[in-house]
């Protein structure tokens, strides 16, 4: 970087969601930085944090020629040269092309292998996916490239594939450099080639990718054909995954709910994932969704396309249709209609972190809940500390060993990161070996003044006897009904706990416990006809152990602490 360009203040980048580099690259390109309008709703971090990652600007000013070769194919634009908008450049090309390192070869290559791109429709998905595949097939330096056109039907493969192709053929640069055919076009010089496929197993067969470009993630009934792409590129030094959807309306379970929910998580910190990048765009839910401000926030490209007229009728539409209005709602303003409301937020969760000393908690009087997982899967142990009018939270978590390569596939490799950190232990073996909570339990039960220990009854004979037969009370020990009668008070409490705590007066101090925000992000409820909720380990998205064993022990910090009789353990200890 140099300083011949006023870079605006990191206060300003920040509100715009940008990177000094690439708004440098901008500056220095003479390109103006986009408007605080069209901001993206959620955009991951860029990879500055990489070990040896640089910001290269030669690579974008690359990839910006191969876009101004390229012709618009329709419209009043018909002709005229393909230059990418400034927020398709500060929000997706610079970001996914600019960062490269060395990879263990020595190679210096792309450390983006992963894009997701969420906006609304008529903001130019079509020629931005064109462009990124027509540089990725001729002009990214790879031989043979291999370049995938996927959409969930043939039919719609030819709504992906033929803007490229048109592309392509109206193009006077790229006559007699590139061959359009049907179902594929060739890249001559390098042996280079892009086709359409429409079916996992049509993608099966020999598949070698360089790029491939999934369109409109939500239409896609099964993960196979996505799944299968995904895994067809190992041998490639700088492959790139695309997709570029608009939203769906918030079913739980498919291949865009699983991308969507990636991305957020990686935007909000949970998981770390440097290959991986994404940016949505969209309005809330609360916003006004016939304000033109409400148009210009969830579509970047307002005022050109889609034009306001468009949107105008668009919203005249709605207001007379409820059928309209819910189409209007997704499909122009990028709001998944359907979507579930989380009962815990991240942001809350977050609010509440505070600090947490566990030397500081020594002889404290508390309440333990824990969540045996099955013999294969998370187990957790919670001690609730009442601190003023709220609690200090600690956690602890075990799983087998055998189970931290599974749970690096569902968290992106986190949970080595975890294991490394000390926040999660892993068992010898297959399954969880219990006696390593017993032996954790009976060491909290000397350091601190445990009143009582909730638990969910299921599984947990073994454990119950094993302590019971240390010498625990069994008045000390008690079954946790999971329904709603028991449950409901309790996560209502912890609701309301995090949401009425701040950043300077925490309520449920937790310390950050990554595991634990986790499982937390995880967190599905189900609600009866009365308003009563509780977890719902089924439709969670992954584990929720952790919040479980926090109802536990808060169910008891809430029932029990007016009628206790005192801790024998906190002045005799366990074995007195």
């Amino acid at each position: 970087m140099t300083d011949d360009f006023d870079v605006p203040s990191q206060e300003e980048l920040d509100r715009l969601k940008l990177s000094p580099e690439v708004a440098w690259y901008m500056l220095s390109r003479g390109i103006s930085l986009p408007e605080q309008w069209q901001t993206p709703k959620i955009k991951t971090a860029e990879p500055r944090s990489e070990e040896g990652a640089y910001f290269d600007p030669e690579r974008v000013d690359r990839v910006l020629m191969s876009f101004h070769v390229l012709r618009h194919t329709q419209g009043k634009w018909a002709g005229r040269h393909l230059d990418p908008a400034s927020w398709q450049i500060a929000w997706i090309l610079a970001p996914v092309f600019g960062w490269v390192h060395e990879n263990s070869d020595g190679q210096t290559v792309r450390i983006i292998h992963d894009l997701y791109v969420d906006v609304p429709r008529k903001n130019g998905k079509s020629t931005l996916s064109g462009g990124i595949a027509v540089y990725m097939l001729g002009a990214d330096g790879e031989e043979g490239a291999q370049v995938v056109c996927a959409a969930s039907t043939e039919h719609q493969a030819g709504f992906v594939f033929q803007p490229v192709k048109q592309l392509v053929e109206k193009t006077p640069a790229l006559k007699g450099v590139m061959k359009a055919h049907q179902k594929r076009i060739v890249h001559m010089a390098s042996g280079s080639y892009m086709e359409v496929i429409s079916s996992a197993a049509d993608a099966a067969h020999g598949m070698n990718l360089h790029c491939f470009i999934c369109d409109e993630l939500h239409v896609y009934k099964t993960p196979d054909l996505v799944r299968t792409l995904e895994t067809g590129r190992g041998s490639r030094t700088q492959p790139l995954g695309v997709r570029i959807t608009t939203p769906d309306a918030g079913k739980s379970g498919t291949i865009y709910d699983e991308t969507r929910h990636y991305v957020e998580q990686l935007a909000a910190g949970t998981i770390k994932d440097q290959s991986w990048y994404g940016v949505v765009w969209g309005a809330d839910e609360d916003d006004d969704p016939f304000a033109v401000e409400t148009q210009m926030k969830a579509n970047p490209g307002y005022g050109v396309s889609p034009s306001a007229d468009y949107l105008q009728e668009a919203a005249r539409r709605a207001k007379n249709s409820p059928a309209e209005l819910a189409n209007y709602l997704r499909l122009h303003l990028g709001i998944r209609t359907k979507q579930e409301t989380r009962f815990l937020t991240l942001k809350a969760w977050d609010r509440n972190a505070g600090t947490l000393d566990e030397k500081r908690l020594q002889g404290r009087k508390c309440y333990g809940g824990w969540d045996l997982g099955s013999v294969s899967d998370l187990t957790a142990w919670c001690l609730l500390f009442p601190e003023g009018e709220g609690y200090k939270c600690r956690m602890k978590f075990w799983c087998p060993e055998a189970a931290v390569d599974d749970l690096d596939r569902r968290t992106s490799g986190n949970a080595s990161v975890w294991v490394r950190d000390g926040f999660l232990v892993p068992t010898p073996g297959d399954v969880t070996d219990y006696s390593y909570i017993e032996q954790q339990i009976r060491a909290d039960l000397e350091a601190y003044s445990i009143q009582t220990i909730g638990y969910d009854p299921w599984n947990a004979t073994q454990v119950v006897n094993d302590l019971e037969e240390s010498g625990l009370s069994d008045e000390r020990l008690t079954p946790v009904r999971q329904g709603f009668k028991t449950l409901s008070p309790v996560l209502k409490e912890l609701q309301r706990l995090l949401l009425t705590g701040t950043t300077d007066h925490p309520l449920f101090e937790h310390g950050g416990n990554p595991v634990l925000r986790w499982n937390v992000d995880n967190l599905a409820v189900k609600t009866d006809e009365n308003g009563n909720v509780q977890p719902n380990k089924r439709d969670s998205r992954d584990k929720i152990d952790g919040v479980a064993a926090i109802c536990d022990a808060l169910s008891e910090a809430m029932t029990r602490k007016k009628t206790l009789k005192p801790n024998p353990y906190a002045s005799h200890g366990l074995y007195a």
